[in-house]
């Protein structure tokens, strides 16, 4: 089954091609919309089309047998992925909302998919759709229930296709059906998310009702005091813009890449080292809460550019968790191995990369397979 994955941004579009379920070929076409760019997702995606046929991968985009979608918000009605048709393109539109730098691009997507090979089936694969297994007290703000019943205010989360996968994989590793297992994975890269993982379902997650909440990350604060973007408007800042791009380790230190401030820390940089600090109290702090959320953990997961790459961020990650069965095996981790716990840890530590691309043509393949029956 020949499954082409897109991403379709506000000024970009990645793709990747699988057949059961290996990489066949990817891409990514950059400046959509830019002066000396492409001029449109049309024009991107006809781009994509024609490198695919270059390379052998694909006869045309009508020779597929499915595209899946990443979509970044599918709010409370989609649970898992969906079969594309009007009424979805019509219910992602009335979500734009709550994700208006993301869905609209998302949709394009999709829309001039549809135009270009119109009877290859397509799905969309959500964000947000894994945590919406959430129990009501995870999810919900203690604002009025007013704001929740009329403006869907709550917590969603994100990254979920990226906690999905790698919770699979950590089972796969641990020989044991994930419907066993309580895990906590933390997808920790330029944007960052912790989750409560019970029984393959998740309980809780840092991301909010917008992806700024929780850990710290490149250029977001994550968690703080709400009545700071109140004070920061009453003076003329812009809050929105503040919290957003100029926060996170950007805010803390100058640099946004971790590499950046792990080399300014390791030179003396003050700021840096505090930065470092503070990035991974946050991501220690969540550890804990998610142990005590979960009763019993049997694995925490590090995925994404930083929790893949960085040892330093790893151990300090840990530091002092001895006490909740969790502990680090230096060597291991300083050489990057998948298992980066002791040999007494009552919890594994695992390092797994994650591929939000192939879970999506996994995802993909199984509805429609399922649909087909």
């Amino acid at each position: 089954m020949k499954i082409l994955v897109l991403n379709a941004g506000s000024s970009s579009l990645k793709y990747r091609l699988f057949e059961n379920e290996k990489k066949v070929a990817g891409g990514i076409v950059e400046r959509i919309g830019e002066k000396g760019g492409v001029k449109d997702h049309t024009e991107a995606l006809a781009m994509a089309e024609k490198r695919l046929k270059e390379s052998g991968a694909v006869l045309s985009f009508a020779s597929l047998d499915a595209v899946g979608h990443r979509v970044v918000h599918g709010g409370e009605k989609f649970t898992g992925p969906a079969v594309v048709d009007e009424a979805l393109i019509e219910t992602l539109k009335g979500l734009i909302p709550l994700a208006p730098l993301h869905n609209p691009a998302n949709i394009e997507g999709i829309v001039t998919m549809r135009k270009i090979a119109p009877h290859v089936p397509q799905v969309a694969v959500f964000d947000t759709a894994f945590h919406q297994s959430m129990p009501k007290e995870a999810f919900l703000y203690a604002i009025p229930l007013e704001m929740y019943r009329r403006y869907r205010i709550r917590r969603y989360g994100f990254h979920g296709t990226s906690h999905c996968y790698v919770a699979k994989e950590a089972a796969k590793l641990l020989q044991r059906p994930l419907g066993e297992l309580n895990i906590i994975t933390l997808h920790i890269g330029n944007g960052a998310s912790a989750c409560a993982i019970e029984g393959g379902r998740s309980i809780d997650t840092s991301m909010g009702f917008t992806p700024l909440e929780g850990l710290v990350m490149g250029t977001r604060c994550g968690d703080l005091d709400p009545e700071i973007p109140i004070f920061l408007q009453e003076r003329g800042v812009d809050a929105a813009e503040l919290l957003n791009k100029e926060s996170g380790l950007k805010g803390l230190c100058g640099r946004s890449d971790m590499r950046e401030v792990e080399r300014l820390a390791a030179e003396g940089d003050k700021d840096a080292v505090t930065a470092l600090e503070l990035f991974a109290r946050r991501i220690r702090k969540y550890i804990g809460a998610y142990a005590a959320l979960l009763g019993r953990v049997d694995a925490v997961v590090f995925t994404a550019g930083i929790g893949e790459n960085s040892s330093k961020v790893r151990e300090s990650a840990c530091r002092g968790l001895e006490r909740f069965g969790i502990e680090l095996d230096s060597d291991k981790n300083l050489e990057h191995r998948t298992v980066i716990s002791t040999e007494r840890s009552a919890v594994k530590l695992l390092v797994i990369p994650t591929d939000e691309e192939l879970e999506i043509a996994r995802q993909t393949g199984a509805l429609l397979s399922d649909d087909r029956l």
